[in-house]
């Protein structure tokens, strides 16, 4: 009895979440807009597809970044993949539904909205929580950075941040509030850390500039000051996904927290689709950020785009 009213009150919470947006949507005055968001988020997604694509290809062929923190890098591109396979589409999918007045698929397309993005952008998160921290151990450990991050222990993390994602997803079934919670805490939490990371390793790295050795693709012939520039640009490329990733964010986490969210007025509605296509264009602009600022991905990026246009041609 208990466990059935359970689910009735996991039902109603659900509902209430579809009713909250699906019904702040119904207005024919901004029809206009929602199909011109739309239409923006496809040509994003398909930037996203194409260009995370074009990186996880890139990073499957280049041998000379350190396995764990490109298993970093491809994981961070997995989830920008998804995002333009799943998320995005999700949500284009539902501010149609509206245009098309299909109260289906409007829940349809929330549900599957709501979750993938929880699930996706929680472990994108943690991804790049991951990689600065790496950036952090590389600098602390030394020597025995290569010894304690291994590609195993690396896979074991990832797949950790996977499955906490993925309930965090699925409590929508539950409870709508436990993923909207759990991401209210997820957040700052990551923030923080990336940001004592990043703030720790430049601290270190002012104050002992010259004495200071990092082993990354070091041979034993190579000067110290190359391998502390390997390091900085390192440090300085996983920074720049950092900074993209907050200045994309940031509009949306304004906006959920100022708009009402029980009472949702047809302008909050296109306020929050605008700040979700911004948060968006994160998974965009990740793959430039990539070929912009890692020597590595950038040169077998070039290599793959002529592999494949040699094929074309043919």
């Amino acid at each position: 009895m208990a466990q059935e009213s359970l689910s009735k009150d996991a039902g109603k919470q659900t509902e209430t979440l579809a009713q909250l947006r699906c019904v702040a949507g119904k207005n024919d005055n901004i029809h206009e807009q929602l199909i011109l968001i739309a239409t923006i988020n496809i040509f994003l997604c398909s930037i996203a597809f194409l260009g995370n694509t074009l990186i996880l290809v890139a990073l499957r062929k280049e041998s000379s970044l350190h396995p764990p923190s490109k298993l970093l890098y491809r994981c961070l591109a997995t989830t920008d993949l998804c995002i333009a396979l799943i998320s995005e589409p999700s949500s284009v999918a539902y501010w149609l539904s509206f245009v098309s007045r299909d109260w289906k698929l409007c829940k349809f397309g929330l549900s599957a909205y709501f979750i993938a993005s929880h699930t996706i952008c929680s472990v994108s998160i943690l991804t790049m929580t991951a990689i600065s921290v790496d950036r952090l151990l590389a600098l602390v450990l030394g020597l025995r950075y290569r010894q304690i991050v291994t590609l195993k222990r690396t896979y074991v993390v990832i797949a950790i941040f996977w499955i906490l994602s993925v309930a965090a997803g699925a409590a929508y079934f539950v409870d709508y509030r436990i993923s909207v919670s759990y991401g209210y805490t997820l957040i700052p939490l990551c923030l923080i850390t990336a940001t004592f990371s990043y703030t720790k390793i430049f601290h270190r790295l002012h104050r002992s500039r010259n004495q200071v050795q990092i082993l990354i693709s070091q041979q034993p012939s190579q000067p110290v000051s190359l391998n502390m520039a390997l390091y900085r640009n390192a440090v300085y490329s996983a920074l720049w996904v950092q900074v993209a990733f907050v200045c994309c964010s940031l509009p949306y986490s304004i906006v959920a927290v100022v708009v009402p969210y029980d009472r949702l007025s047809p302008y909050d509605f296109i306020l929050l689709s605008c700040a979700e296509s911004m948060f968006y264009l994160n998974s965009s602009l990740n793959p430039l950020l990539y070929c912009w600022k890692i020597n590595e991905v950038r040169r077998a990026v070039k290599e793959t785009l002529r592999q494949t246009f040699r094929c074309i041609s043919v």
